[in-house]
């Protein structure tokens, strides 16, 4: 089984509808790992600065609208990563494609996979994942669900494409997307926020503003970067850094206690499902 970049050539190219952050991300991965210049059709409305960043591209490869493809185009894969609410038109012109062979994959939040069967018919080959923005970097997790007609060595081009930018888990119950949203796909904007709230409280005990943001940003992303390579559980990593009576304990009795944090979190997350499963309605 080929499960490298190289069985995607001129012949059945990748299509990819959208190349903002994540899709041009992906796109530079792709490259990287070996994927030839050739082998992709790029359509996005604002192409003057992927023409600048991806010069080594054809311009007959790049393209404002779907009707302006070769008639002949028979894609391997279609990378659906325009925003949700443009996803009916570009199903609708891309389904003047030849698609028997084609892959959809889909990066667009709240459309389940009904949703493209409905436009493309239930024997279409149908992929949805759930990237996050870290994945713009390199750092991102995306969570995949595939419909019967994936085959097999589908689904390992597919993580191999998604790998450029991202682990890649696999779920056989789509169901779970919604819990994926909530954890995953929402999860930046948490710890984000949490930066907001540590610089807020750090100004508020009397540090200089701009100090007080540094510590916030700094501490958040050099402990994700330890948590990453660390062997240990999260709580053990916790736990070093927690002395009996201590700073920390003093501020862990708050976050942990009954009405804390995690109750916080969990509290959160509901809401993100709940919304999720109202967005894909």
């Amino acid at each position: 089984m080929m499960t490298n970049l190289t069985a995607i050539n001129s012949s059945n190219p990748i299509l990819l509808l959208g190349c903002g952050k994540m899709g041009s991300a992906m796109l530079s991965g792709w490259l990287k790992e070996g994927l030839s210049s050739d082998a992709i059709y790029i359509v996005d409305p604002f192409l003057d600065n992927i023409r600048q960043e991806f010069d080594v591209i054809n311009q007959t490869q790049l393209h404002v609208k779907l009707d302006s493809l070769p008639k002949d185009l028979k894609p391997s894969f279609v990378i659906a990563a325009v925003k949700p609410q443009m996803m009916d038109d570009a199903l609708e012109a891309v389904k003047a494609l030849d698609l028997t062979s084609s892959v959809i994959l889909s990066i667009a939040a709240g459309k389940t996979i009904g949703y493209f069967e409905d436009q493309l018919g239930q024997e279409c080959a149908i992929i949805r994942a759930m990237p996050n923005t870290p994945a713009a970097i390199g750092k991102g997790i995306t969570v995949c669900v595939a419909n019967d007609p994936v085959n097999d060595q589908q689904k390992a081009i597919s993580t191999l494409l998604l790998e450029t930018v991202s682990i890649v888990e696999w779920i056989d119950d789509e169901s779970l997307m919604d819990a994926v949203t909530a954890l995953s796909g929402s999860g930046p904007a948490y710890v984000f926020y949490l930066s907001e709230a540590m610089s807020a409280a750090g100004k508020a005990l009397g540090l200089p503003t701009e100090l007080s943001k540094k510590l916030a940003r700094q501490t958040i992303a050099g402990s994700g970067a330890l948590l990453e390579i660390s062997d240990e559980r999260a709580s053990k990593l916790r736990e070093n850094v927690t002395s009996p009576g201590g700073t920390t304990a003093a501020a862990l009795d708050v976050l942990m206690s009954e009405d804390g944090l995690a109750k916080i979190i969990r509290r959160a997350m509901t809401e993100a499902k709940n919304r999720s499963k109202e967005l894909a309605k």
